[in-house]
């Protein structure tokens, strides 16, 4: 009966000491599946229940990135992109970059447009239309859907782990404790940022499609100059009066140094021969 006693009160020690060890929590670092099983905080049955609802509404919207490239000849440079003007204006597009340029049988205009991707088919019917010649046309469809699925599940799991942690934050007793749930809340924060930075960029290249728009106009080709000898020899007659031209004009710039100069060589003639004549008196 004594050994059951003395057993029995060596247990209870045991079980108070460790009851009393699990009262100090050194957080250390630790990742987000860790602290969830240390702290015991899984998402609750409604919250498992939200996501799974979100997933299943991202499934049936279809995120394609729109892209378009065309290249066509045109009858006229000016009245074409006064036309693609007037389309942007009225599919509530923008211009993202516009460039003009000259070849050596054609000029060219390039141009960069942002579409909403609703009137992207009408905006790209528009420019098919108006092509006098079309030598370009490729239309690039990317789906996205699933990354973007993806990044809404990874920023819905952040968003309610930084919840979670704040949590923790209002029970900490101690400032060790805080400061390292302050330090995972930051890295948390940071990471929800760049989740939602990219999901923002997709949202915008879904909503707004771009097409990439060229056109030229064939103009008269301009001929090399003639290499005949007496094409050569006329050419250089020419450049011989140029040149004599710019003498001239170099002449009227520097003509005060001209007159000062021959004014001092005839005051220093006039004495070098003064001097001459009065050595042989």
């Amino acid at each position: 009966m004594k050994k059951i006693t003395l057993s029995f009160f060596v247990l209870a020690i045991i079980t108070l000491g460790c009851n009393t060890s699990n009262k100090s929590v050194d957080l250390g670092y630790i990742g987000p599946e860790e602290e969830i099983s240390m702290y015991d905080l899984s998402p609750t049955p409604s919250q498992n229940k939200e996501a799974k609802s979100t997933d299943a509404q991202n499934d049936f919207k279809q995120k394609i990135i729109k892209t378009g490239y065309f290249t066509f000849e045109t009858k006229s440079v000016s009245e074409t992109y006064n036309n693609i003007k007037r389309w942007v204006n009225n599919h509530k597009g923008i211009i993202q970059h516009d460039n003009t340029r000259k070849e050596y049988d054609r000029i060219y205009r390039s141009m960069t447009i942002r579409i909403p991707s609703v009137n992207f088919q009408p905006f790209v019917d528009s420019i098919i239309e108006a092509a006098h010649s079309l030598d370009r046309r490729e239309i690039v469809l990317q789906d996205v859907t699933e990354e973007f699925v993806d990044i809404e599940a990874r920023l819905l799991a952040k968003q309610k782990l930084e919840e979670r942690y704040l949590q923790l934050l209002s029970k900490a007793t101690t400032v060790k404790d805080m400061l390292e749930i302050e330090r995972q809340i930051a890295n948390i924060r940071e990471e929800i940022e760049a989740q939602q930075g990219r999901l923002k960029f997709l949202q915008n290249r879904v909503s707004m499609s771009t097409l990439h728009i060229d056109f030229y106009k064939m103009v008269e080709a301009q001929k090399a100059p003639s290499q005949t000898y007496l094409n050569r020899l006329w050419r250089g007659i020419k450049g011989g009066v140029t040149a004599i031209g710019d003498f001239i004009i170099a002449l009227a710039y520097i003509w005060p140094f001209i007159l000062v100069g021959t004014l001092l060589f005839i005051f220093l003639r006039k004495k070098y021969l003064k001097r001459k004549s009065s050595l042989k008196s």
